[in-house]
């Protein structure tokens, strides 16, 4: 029997800012049906931007994860509920300790689709929370990789203060919501 490789155009692709995207990218990568994800830049207006112009607040850019998925495994639809689940929606440029509009609950959409599919779940998910969703719907213009030790941190780095008190809660927290 000869394996069946997936084309790669069979593929979709995802961008999500939930906060630091070191979170973002450990809660996305451990998703069945998830091929890749990229830590990276997103929203702003510099050109190729690094982390420190980033975090400088000044770019416009949000910290995101690029998520690269097959969407016979898993939907758009089902990544939307678990970024849903992985941050709070309510909280304005800010996501625990993490503060600025780098922080920003963002979603940028691909095609008209998309947009549709997050404008629904967003109004669908409200009722969960008690106060008003602030995350923003925006078209995906650009998106950069972020420096190549951003890239898998959690997974590189578990030991890392950040790691242990910030990320693994998180996991363990969705870990159990899913349960």
């Amino acid at each position: 029997m000869t394996p069946q490789f997936q084309s790669q155009s069979d593929l979709q692709q995802a961008t999500f800012g939930a906060g630091c995207f070191w979170c973002t990218e450990a809660v996305f990568e451990r998703l069945d049906g998830v091929h890749s994800v990229v830590a990276g830049y997103a929203g702003g207006t510099t050109v190729n931007p690094t982390y420190k112009e980033v975090c400088s607040g000044t770019t416009g850019h949000a910290e995101v994860a690029q998520i690269t998925f097959d969407p016979a495994k898993i939907s758009y639809e089902e990544l939307l509920n678990v970024f849903w689940h992985a941050h709070d929606p309510t909280t304005l440029n800010r996501q625990g300790a993490d503060e600025g509009t780098q922080y920003r609950s963002v979603i940028f959409y691909y095609d008209e689709k998309q947009k549709a599919a997050a404008e629904k779940s967003k109004a669908d998910v409200q009722a969960n929370f008690a106060k008003p969703i602030v995350t923003y719907i925006e078209p995906l213009k650009q998106f950069y990789t972020a420096e190549n030790y951003h890239q898998d941190y959690y997974k590189n780095n578990p030991q890392a203060p950040y790691c242990t008190f910030v990320i693994r809660p998180k996991l363990e927290k969705l870990k159990r919501e899913k349960a």
